[in-house]
């Protein structure tokens, strides 16, 4: 009989730094990864590319129905544009029944016969993967996730004003925490791993530890 695949469920608010952990974590431990809110931004991508509303619920569903694993290598994902009407297509609860199926069967079914998968976005502990082997909720301060976000922008070349991508990420995170489908919280069992004041190479080390006793616990 195959083992189930061990999989880790990482959550977080927008620039918390979860993205980059999880990329570490299963280049680390040899896992599939899976960042879930890039098919929300798939979602948006093919509304906006067709003048859609993305906050239209019969047209942001019908663009998830259409998303599919090569989209997410598209370099338009990480737009400022795209990202805010990702937020709100993620809001809809058809788009993210739409989506909910491919997520979790990645979880069950790792690509590459990985003996793993991470899977890291808003609502992975809580409603994709509630059986997860490890829970983890990273978050971080908004004034210390809009100075990320915003030097991020500008290594990008873009033009970023901090009070204004402040503002932007404190809006995201109410449509995140208060929208009825699947609203961001810390599911229970999970570790909170407050990134505020700690450098990425502190928390990947803290939070790889935790992953290696996990793993070596009978499950």
């Amino acid at each position: 009989m195959t083992a189930r695949p061990f999989v880790i469920a990482i959550d977080g608010p927008a620039a918390s730094g979860k993205g980059t952990l999880a990329r570490r974590l299963a280049e680390h431990f040899g896992f599939a990864h899976l960042d879930t809110g890039g098919l929300y931004r798939a979602t948006a991508l093919l509304v906006l590319e067709q003048g859609g509303d993305p906050a239209d619920p019969a047209t942001a569903a019908k663009a998830a129905a259409l998303v599919h694993a090569r989209l997410l290598s598209n370099p338009r994902l990480r737009s400022e544009a795209v990202s805010a009407a990702a937020s709100i297509v993620a809001a809809i609860p058809d788009v993210r029944r739409a989506l909910i199926k491919m997520q979790q069967n990645f979880a069950t079914h790792p690509p590459k016969r990985a003996k793993g998968a991470i899977l890291d976005g808003r609502d992975i502990a809580s409603i994709v993967c509630p059986e997860a082997d490890v829970k983890l909720f990273v978050t971080a301060s908004a004034e210390e996730r809009a100075r990320r976000r915003a030097e991020e922008l500008r290594q990008q070349g873009a033009t970023a004003i901090l009070v204004d991508v402040l503002q932007d990420l404190k809006e995201r995170d109410a449509r995140d925490t208060e929208r009825r489908a699947a609203p961001l919280i810390a599911a229970p069992g999970a570790t909170v791993v407050d990134t505020t004041t700690l450098d990425a190479d502190t928390v990947f080390e803290r939070v790889s530890d935790l992953i290696a006793r996990a793993l070596a616990a009978p499950r």
